[in-house]
């Protein structure tokens, strides 16, 4: 197999950097032809200086006012440059591990460009996955998981159809608060929230973690990419994080990924995909592992995963409002201004007070993204009585 030449959409985040060390790695087999940031421009600036690639860009369109280092190559800026990048004539893959929504139109272009994309954003699927997976398919384009569980499923499945699936299972760590009792879950703090257990993420996604949205939007991302509904999507929490998911067939056999919890190892898996190649990641060694655990999640204590489940099911703009409110909750939550259990209380009133559009348009899709964020700041502002978690 030839090299792939990859442009990398969120360079400089926790994904970003880690699909530079596979670069590093396997330089043979991955070439990096675009590097993109949001506003990091020294550090982009770095990253090019080191990888030569034919064009970057900063997602920031105010970052064009500003001076910034002298770069070795073509700087684009705003949507449009991320836009410009998605589609470089060099590049057959494009990683997009942009936070938010800022990668949703960068993906399509690329789609439309004939690029391979490989999906690390959770947005991308949560928001648009209907439209995302309807064009590939029509371009002929891959979608390649990156996510550790939504790539340990594509491994699992190895091309099989969805019909010989009974169920998705995707494992969750239960994140830091998986013993806490639920009467104490009204006092955590952010910097209590921030303390993942096993793996070394960014704030929001870390919050996510904790509050279980994490695995509910995988849950929507599960239900496109492997075009199954969400009544054969589960949950199963898994703290050790060594398991990162399991496809259970209609034969009742069930194969699992297990591998260190580093994203490098589905990183790598994407940009090599079909083949597999040596590395100088970490083994497992089971005998040092000891034991591996599971448990049932606490949906009644944590309602991320029954309100992910009712977005999923019901489809059109709903999986966008979800994520829009959760990502309004989460900022609030960490700069002091509601409480741990109003995350999930304001996304479901949110939820509730939205009128759903079935088989919503694109621009449909972003309009309810733009209501959700209004509506749920609003709420912010009023007391967060306690709701049922039942849609």
């Amino acid at each position: 197999m030839s090299k792939r030449r990859v442009v990398i959409l969120g360079s400089t985040g926790s994904i970003g950097e880690s699909a530079l060390k596979v670069a590093r790695d396997i330089p043979e087999r991955m070439e990096i032809v675009g590097l993109a940031a949001g506003k990091n421009a020294a550090r982009l600036a770095e990253q090019v200086r080191e990888f030569s690639p034919k064009a970057a860009a900063l997602g920031d369109s105010s970052s064009a006012e500003i001076p910034h280092p002298s770069f070795t190559c073509p700087l684009h800026f705003g949507e449009a440059g991320l836009i410009e990048l998605a589609t470089l004539p060099e590049a057959d893959l494009v990683l997009i591990s942009i936070v938010g929504t800022a990668g949703l139109r960068p993906a399509l272009a690329a789609i439309e460009a004939g690029k391979d994309i490989a999906v690390a954003s959770k947005e991308i699927l949560v928001m648009a996955g209907e439209t995302i997976m309807t064009a590939a398919r029509k371009r002929g384009v891959k979608v390649l998981p990156v996510d550790s569980e939504h790539n340990a499923i594509f491994q699992c499945l190895e091309g099989r159809s969805s019909d010989q699936v009974r169920r998705i299972i995707l494992t969750a760590s239960g994140g830091p608060f998986r013993q806490k009792p639920a009467a104490e879950l009204a006092s955590v703090t952010p910097e209590q929230a921030l303390k993942h257990p096993t793996w070394n993420m960014g704030a929001k996604i870390t919050v996510d973690s904790a509050t279980l949205f994490n695995k509910g939007l995988e849950m929507i991302e599960a239900r496109w990419l492997f075009d199954v509904e969400m009544a054969r999507v589960d949950v199963v929490v898994h703290p050790q994080s060594i398991v990162h998911s399991m496809v259970e067939f209609v034969d009742n056999s069930i194969l699992a990924q297990l591998s260190a919890t580093d994203m490098c190892f589905p990183i790598q898996y994407a940009v090599t995909w079909p083949e597999r190649l040596p590395n100088r990641l970490p083994p497992l060694d089971f005998a040092a592992l000891g034991a591996l655990t599971f448990e049932p999640p606490r949906c009644a204590d944590f309602p991320a995963l029954d309100l992910a489940r009712w977005a999923g099911e019901t489809g059109g703009t709903l999986p966008a409002v979800l994520n829009a409110a959760n990502e309004i909750a989460v900022a609030a939550f960490l700069e002091r201004r509601c409480s741990f259990p109003a995350i999930w209380q304001t996304v479901e009133r949110v939820m509730k007070t939205h009128t759903l559009i079935a088989h919503a348009t694109l621009e449909e899709i972003l309009a309810a993204d733009q209501w959700a964020r209004t509506c749920a700041s609003e709420l912010m502002n009023k007391p967060c009585e306690t709701l049922s978690t039942t849609a």
